[in-house]
């Protein structure tokens, strides 16, 4: 059923791909990860906003499963700058009521940051406000896969049948179980592609591309993306 209009519509749940880190430091003769820690003010930016906005769902493309092929010193330097952030930041999250879950491939990441990812997550698992998804060593392939292999499993064993396999089951199996699929994307950087993010919760998603790199994305280009959201017809596949 389509979503009656209103004034000014916001999206349940934002999603966003935040490229231009490595660019925005290079332009400055910065290394790259000083443009990562710079990284971290719109990301702050953005919880904030939308928390107050009564967004229910916003999922942060931090760092993909392509991103592992980038140089051994910056993926080091990255690694560290997630439980640095984690430790900094969980605090003022839980305070704001914010439910924080990872999605990704956990198996690969230092086993400090997986200590650091279990106790945030456990520690906001309770929290009612905004909830928070950010995506490590994540990749849409991934993310289909493993639901497949999931269900297979329930197969081969009897607990599940193929024909009961549907939409909603699948979806059930997916590193977003439980979150609604999103219905805005934005990616700073000037890249226009989806690159592997959500491929299954992106179905119906508008898109939005800014040229702006992460580190410059402000409050007004976060309202410019929710004004663009406001003033597109979401049809679904239906007429309007």
């Amino acid at each position: 059923m389509m979503v009656a209009a209103a004034a000014n519509p916001l999206p349940r749940h934002v999603a966003i791909t935040m490229d231009g880190n490595g660019r925005w430091a290079k332009t400055r003769g910065l290394a790259r990860i000083a443009g990562h820690k710079a990284g971290l003010t719109p990301v702050r930016m953005c919880i904030s906003e939308c928390g107050k906005r009564g967004i229910s769902a916003l999922t942060l493309f931090a760092f993909s499963s392509e991103n592992w092929s980038r140089p051994a010193e910056e993926v080091g330097s990255l690694m560290g700058l997630f439980v640095e952030s984690l430790e900094r930041e969980i605090a003022e999250l839980h305070a704001q009521g914010v439910r924080m879950r990872f999605i990704g491939e956990r198996r690969h990441l230092p086993v400090r940051l997986q200590a650091r990812i279990a106790a945030a997550e456990e520690r906001t698992a309770n929290n009612q406000g905004l909830k928070l998804q950010v995506a490590v060593s994540y990749g849409g392939r991934w993310d289909i896969v493993q639901a497949a292999q999931a269900l297979a499993r329930e197969c081969s064993i009897g607990a599940l049948r193929p024909e009961d396999i549907t939409e909603e089951r699948f979806s059930q199996s997916l590193a977003l179980a439980g979150v609604a699929d999103a219905d805005l994307v934005i990616r700073t950087g000037g890249e226009q592609r989806i690159s592997n993010f959500l491929l299954w919760n992106l179905a119906y998603a508008e898109l939005y591309f800014t040229p702006k790199l992460w580190p410059d994305f402000a409050l007004t280009d976060f309202d410019d993306a929710l004004a663009f959201f406001s003033n597109r017809e979401r049809r679904f596949g239906r007429v309007s």
